[in-house]
């Protein structure tokens, strides 16, 4: 045991002597209450200490003491539907002990080690193992079967003893090695260290959300990277919230990373009630939430991501596709920041340090779709929402966050106060991932990837006509045009609007999806054809039919495809009615 003494305080940065033989990220005991700490820099006999809990009170001269190994999080069952601070504290056993607040150097079992895990063994004595075998299996909750691999460190390559099924808790030995080593339940693992796979590999499915504008439009694999950035009010959390609700991911890491303290409430008061559509039983069943609000330590708050990101991998390596939501990653940079200038560090660009976009890169770079070690594929998609202060883009967190990502969901502040949501911008967000997961779609409809296409071009053109509106009205137009603005209006309104509060529209199958958008493109080119005939704008626009298909996200279920057709042979009886007309008076 390493011993040595605070010299210098700081904030949440305190400087030590006499810890020579300790190692970089080691993790230490600070003063009299023993605080949570954590070694970032070692020079000349002093060590730099970035301390993840309030300082308040603490004195030169008191004593720091070295447990000689780095800042590791406990992994295991019990993880899943509990909520933890950004050093894996679980909050509500915390509360029942100290309550509202918490106690300085206050410690509790990040996984309660009293419970008892009804353990089946899949092994038996003398079986051969490596890393990531799967011992056995526990029933975590309703909706995980959680796996209990040999940890990558184990060296053993045979079994001379396993449990056989019964009742164990984590800490319970439960299998040995030949080379005498005991494995737990549990296992301990550096959340600033990857763990390990047999081979990544090129992401090909979409992560399925049920929002028509990401899923069409600006898919995410699973195994990607996005981003949401947006201004204050614009929805990121609220997207966040709906993904995490409907996606097709195993298992749901919410990392609330200083956010306001309300909006953290709000997380943890409707998680528990929510229904997942998938299994019908509670959403917490598949969720681990970690919240880190903008009142608690600031230095627990830069680590809160590498905590999701290390539990995401756990589960990655049972063969599950799990998705982190990170709200937000400018917080943590902003954490960043005050622990960079609490170090005096020279600052680079408005402020942040030099090492913001490794940092960034450490983070993202550890999504990625994978064959663990035990051979299954699992993945791990991240999802960070980024606040940039006013909106502006072009600030460095977000500048340097499309440099690591390839999926961006552009926030429109314009679309947020219209009460468009998901206010999603088609102008400025953009999917790289479009190409992979192609064929995919072309499974459920060929059509997707130029349908897509046309869509997005009319937007677009769409766009550049509303400047020529702004300046001289719609009415200097031709019909073709103001025809382009019409069915975009039909796009925003019947598509990409999506009411999270409709028990019909608030999620949308891709079959669905794409049905839709190929509606609203049918009416598009029927129409052209019939204003070529003749026929005046105004008798397309005042078609009942044209409602039906705005209406069709609220009117047509999921099970009930069909209804579809039913609208599709009402437009083309009325389009083909309008033709037969003007031609005929033409004629």
């Amino acid at each position: 045991m390493i011993k040595g003494k605070v010299t210098r305080i700081s904030g949440p940065i305190v400087y030590a002597e006499g810890l020579d033989g300790c190692g970089l990220y080691d993790v230490v005991d600070v003063g009299k209450n023993k605080l949570i700490g954590e070694i970032i820099r070692q020079k000349e006999g002093k060590a730099t200490i970035q301390v993840y809990e309030e300082t308040s009170g603490m004195h030169i001269g008191e004593e720091v003491v070295s447990s000689e190994r780095p800042l590791s999080l406990k992994l295991g069952p019990g993880l899943v539907g509990t909520i933890y601070d950004g050093i894996q504290r679980p909050l509500k056993e915390m509360f029942e002990k100290s309550g509202a607040f918490l106690v300085p150097g206050d410690r509790t079992s990040p996984i309660d080690s009293e419970k008892k895990w009804d353990f089946t063994p899949l092994l038996k004595e003398g079986d051969e193992i490596k890393a990531g075998a799967v011992l056995g299996t526990v029933p975590e909750t309703g909706s995980i079967l959680h796996k209990i691999m040999v940890p990558p460190y184990i060296k053993g390559k045979r079994l001379s003893k396993i449990v056989k099924s019964g009742s164990y808790t984590v800490d319970e030995t439960i299998a040995v090695t030949d080379l005498n080593e005991e494995i737990q339940m549990s296992q301990y693992w550096p959340l600033r260290k990857p763990r390990p796979f047999a081979q990544k590999m090129e992401v090909s499915q979409p992560l399925v959300t049920g929002l028509r504008v990401v899923d069409v439009f600006f898919p995410l694999s699973k195994g990607g990277t996005a981003a949401i950035p947006g201004g204050f009010g614009t929805g990121k959390t609220m997207t966040q919230h709906a993904i995490a609700k409907w996606c097709d991911a195993d298992l749901i890491v919410y990392i609330g990373c200083g956010e306001r303290g309300n909006e953290m409430t709000d997380v943890l008061t409707e998680f528990p009630k929510l229904i997942d559509p998938r299994t019908g039983r509670s959403l917490m069943e598949r969720t681990i939430l970690i919240a880190n609000t903008s009142n608690m330590p600031v230095a627990a708050r830069e680590v809160s991501l590498y905590s999701g990101i290390t539990l995401a991998e756990y589960y990655r390596d049972m063969g599950m596709h799990v998705a982190i939501m990170a709200d937000s990653t400018s917080r943590w940079a902003e954490a960043l920041r005050e622990l960079s200038g609490r170090m005096e560090e020279m600052p680079a660009e408005e402020g942040f340090p030099a090492y913001l976009p490794t940092r960034l890169a450490e983070f993202y770079e550890r999504a990625g779709r994978v064959i663990a070690l035990e051979g299954e594929e699992g993945s791990v998609s991240v999802i960070g929402a980024v606040s940039p202060p006013g909106g502006d883009f072009s600030e460095p967190v977000t500048q340097h966050t499309k440099r690591f990502i390839r999926c961006f969901w552009a926030l429109n502040r314009e679309l947020a106060n219209a009460r468009h949501y998901p206010a999603i911008g088609w102008i400025d967000s953009y999917s790289e991932y479009a190409g992979e997961i192609k064929e995919w779609w072309d499974n459920l409809d060929p059509r997707w990837a130029e349908v897509r296409k046309r869509s997005l071009d009319l937007l677009k053109r769409e766009e550049r006509l509303q400047q020529i509106v702004r300046l001289i009205g719609a009415d200097a137009l031709p019909d073709a045009d103001r025809l382009v603005l019409n069915v975009c209006e039909m796009i925003k309104n019947g598509f990409l609007q999506q009411d999270a509060f409709d028990p019909v529209d608030q999620y949308s199958v891709p079959a669905k999806q794409i049905q839709i958008l190929l509606l609203i493109m049918s009416y598009y080119d029927k129409s052209l054809e019939v204003l070529k005939a003749g026929c005046p704008l105004v008798k397309l626009v005042e078609l009942p039919v044209r409602s039906e298909i705005i209406r069709a996200k609220s009117t047509v279920e999921n099970e009930h495809l069909e209804k579809l057709d039913l609208i599709r042979n009402h437009l083309e009886d009325q389009i083909g009615e309008l033709e037969r007309t003007y031609r005929k008076d033409r004629i």
